[in-house]
């Protein structure tokens, strides 16, 4: 079998992420398929019919330590969290470089580090504070690569916690810890008091001095502080920890704690933890897909969850040698988490006629879910018959916590009583934005995002044309039933903008019944979603017995959704000078120009920047970049220049130029001065920097034409007067609302916590 067979002939996408992601050194589909199933034959076949994928660590990884290759199976940890002094703080990032050098993602949570202002007996006589080592590990998550990638890392903090408040706002500075999710740990006392409108006790105690810091605020403020701010900027997310400690298949053991979760926090973990993942195509067993009488394959679902548990416990077997650090490989050891879950639920909803919401779909759902529960714990109970019980089990606790009663059988119970499990944690719900998008599947339990997605061609005629490019579960639907346009689709094929929130959420409850980790989630909601309905979001989370939530508003600072509303009109500026330039024109810069300057400090030293602009529109026209003594690469700066240049006497907006320069990355050497000097110019690297200054020199510029026009009597807007050599660009409102794929230019889509593009496959965690 051909990969080109496996995913379809028309899946170029697909085939391409496998090619780039998956596939190591040019081996064919066959080869790799062997090599990642290990020899079980059961798994592979489960792989070739797409119903069964192990996570991305281990499609890319398994079987590459034979060559040499330090990698590790897991898609992530959870980091033994720092101790309150500085021995401890640094240590933590040392264990966070190693575990990135291996491709690990990390959790770490800071709430046993001193609240700021805290008495300390060194040379600063009190603490910085907790939030502030944050950007330590975000620089250390930024400069270790993962063969083109880096590193994932999630921090939390206590809502206990003295700096709770600073750790909020930290992120609506958008340059501030730019490579880390974050996440409030928040409790049922906290939440009992946002009911009742009452005061809160943030409090701290300093074990070295005995010092206490406390104080008292109003809960519900506190409570509205949180929803605003992940209104606006996506973060931070909540983690309900009561919750998340309860509902698991180790409540009742008390020697065991949850120190953190994942960087998408699917997966809460003891110190050194790591986690397997693998995902189960539900779109794959629904039998008679499209037709009144289709029906979900229970019973073929069931064996493929024991066939799935056993083969990510040889994986399990198989890589524990492979961890990064001996802690790592001792928890891992000891407590077997192995995470289980789902893709392609919004598909086999659609396949079976329900709609993802709706008290049919729920019931769906809440049934699939016990057959899956049920279903791994009797077969982690065979393996703990054939070999042995994980190293920490009780049986007797196990079989006594909520979770376990709710989501067994007697016959699996009783399985259990006899052997114990192999397996301290079972079943997740983790992002699975790439590997469904190379199947072409909705990813998670995530709603179809949308059902076209807008794409821009250009005509023969110089013009733009925008066409729908449609997700493949609705292009397919349209075909089998031949319908023209997408309003001709069934009421149940809904998305994510047009579910109410609650359905959403009693979605995700359902499934959190079953569920013995947690669940990566983000409610994607339009840009008309209110700060109120956030805390009602939040608040009925809560109430619903959900382990952890956040919101993506469309259009919100933190932007990242690709807006696939329908625009009738499409606006495009036109040229002034050299109106008319067709593809391979450009305009002729003569002397008649306006110059400015000025000097930019970046990771390598500084740099000078002289722009030149059209006297009579502001339009720039060229640019020269020179390094000063120290400024790096002078061969860098005037090939960038020369492109800047030429895309500006090509036509190219300075806001699209902008654009593509602050979508260049972030520097290592850039991103250590800022933290070290804090003397950076504005950007994350050189690029960046010099983007923000041609922008901040072309508004300098047309505030000067303004000014003078105005002088001069004319009533023109400063607006008006904006025009500049740009032939068919699209509007910078429209562009401000977007980001874009940093290998093939395409808008991305938010989903579950990462950024996807639909186009290529490019995927990052954020």
């Amino acid at each position: 079998m051909t990969v080109e067979e496996w995913l379809g002939e028309d899946n170029q996408l697909g085939t391409d992420i496998w090619t780039k992601k998956y596939c190591n050194d040019g081996e064919t589909f066959d080869g790799w398929l062997a090599r990642i199933s290990g020899g079980n034959e059961e798994i592979a076949e489960y792989i070739r019919q797409k119903k069964f994928l192990f996570g991305g660590r281990i499609l890319s990884n398994r079987g590459l330590d034979q060559e040499g290759r330090k990698v590790t199976y897991s898609n992530c940890y959870v980091v033994d969290p720092p101790e309150d002094n500085i021995e401890s703080i640094f240590e933590c990032a040392k264990k966070l470089a190693r575990t990135y050098s291996y491709g690990g993602g990390c959790g770490v949570d800071i709430s046993k580090l001193s609240p700021r202002g805290a008495k300390i007996n060194n040379a600063a006589k009190e603490t910085s504070g907790s939030v502030s080592f944050m950007e330590l590990y975000s620089l250390v998550t930024a400069l270790i690569g993962q063969n083109g990638r880096r590193g994932a890392l999630m921090i939390s903090i206590d809502c206990s916690h003295p700096d709770v408040e600073e750790f909020i706002d930290l992120k609506t500075d958008l340059e501030k810890v730019t490579k880390a999710n974050i996440s409030v740990r928040i409790h049922e006392d906290f939440m009992e008091a946002v009911k009742n409108n009452e005061d809160y006790r943030l409090h701290y105690t300093r074990e070295a001095t005995g010092e206490v810091i406390e104080r008292k605020v109003n809960a519900r403020e506190l409570f509205h502080r949180i929803a605003e701010t992940n209104w606006d900027y996506a973060e931070p997310g909540a983690l309900f920890w009561d919750r998340i400690e309860g509902w698991n298949l180790l409540s009742n053991t008390e020697e065991f704690s949850y120190a953190g979760v994942n960087p998408c926090a699917e997966e809460p973990l003891p110190a050194g933890g790591s986690c397997l993942l693998g995902s189960v195509n539900l779109s794959e067993f629904v039998i008679d897909p499209f037709t009144d009488h289709a029906q979900f394959d229970f019973e073929g679902l069931k064996h493929c969850v024991e066939v799935s548990v056993r083969a990510l416990n040889e994986v399990l077997e198989e890589g524990l040698p492979l961890h990064p650090l001996k802690e790592q490989q001792d928890s891992v050891g000891q407590w077997r988490q192995i995470g289980l879950g789902i893709m392609g639920l919004a598909d086999c909803l659609i396949k079976l006629g329900l709609t993802y919401g709706e008290e049919d779909a729920v019931e769906m759902c809440d049934n699939i879910g016990f057959a899956m529960a049920d279903s791994a714990i009797a077969a982690s109970a065979v393996l703990a018959k054939e070999k042995g019980p994980f190293a920490a089990c009780n049986t007797e606790e196990i079989m006594g916590t909520p979770y376990f009663i709710a989501n067994t059988t007697e016959k699996t119970r009783e399985l259990v009583r006899k052997y114990g499990l192999r397996n301290s944690q079972l079943l997740t719900i983790a992002p699975t934005g790439t590997l469904s998008t190379m199947l072409g599947i909705s990813g998670g339990i995530e709603p179809v995002y949308a059902n076209y997605y807008e794409r821009k061609t250009e005509s023969l005629h110089g013009t733009d044309v925008y066409y729908k490019v449609y997700t493949k579960i609705v292009g397919n639907y349209m075909k089998q039933h031949g319908l023209k346009n997408d309003a001709e689709l069934p009421d149940y094929f809904v998305t994510a903008m047009t579910l109410d929130y609650r359905q959403r959420i009693e979605m995700q409850s359902v499934w959190q019944t079953h569920i013995d980790a947690s669940i990566s989630s983000t409610v994607n909601v339009p840009n008309r979603f209110t700060v109120e309905e956030t805390e009602n979001l939040y608040m009925y989370a809560y109430e619903k017995g959900l382990k952890g939530i956040t919101i993506f508003r469309d259009g919100c600072k933190r932007i990242g959704i690709l807006n696939t509303s329908e625009k009738k009109e499409k606006e495009s500026r036109q040229v002034v000078a050299g109106e008319g330039l067709k593809r391979g024109e450009i305009l002729l810069v003569t002397d008649d120009v306006v110059g400015k300057k000025r000097k930019l400090t970046t990771g390598c030293g500084s740099l000078h920047c002289i722009a030149l602009f059209d006297p009579h529109t502001g339009a720039l026209l060229e640019t020269y970049l020179s390094k000063g003594s120290t400024g790096g690469c002078n061969n860098f700066m005037v090939g960038l220049s020369r492109m800047i240049s030429i895309s500006a006497r090509g036509g190219i907006p300075i806001e699209t130029i902008v654009d593509q320069l602050n979508s260049s990355g972030s520097c290592p050497s850039y991103t250590a001065r800022r933290v070290s000097r804090k003397d950076t110019s504005k950007g994350a690297c050189c690029p960046m920097a010099v983007g923000n200054a041609l922008m901040d020199m072309y508004n300098e510029m047309q505030e000067e034409l303004a000014q003078r026009k105005g002088e001069e009597g004319q009533a023109k807007t400063a607006r008006k007067i904006q025009k500049a050599p740009r032939p068919k660009a699209v509007s910078a409102e429209a562009e401000a609302d977007k980001m874009y794929c940093p290998e093939c230019g395409e808008p991305l889509v938010f989903e579950e916590g990462c950024n996807i593009c639909k186009c290529c496959g490019w995927s990052k965690c954020l």
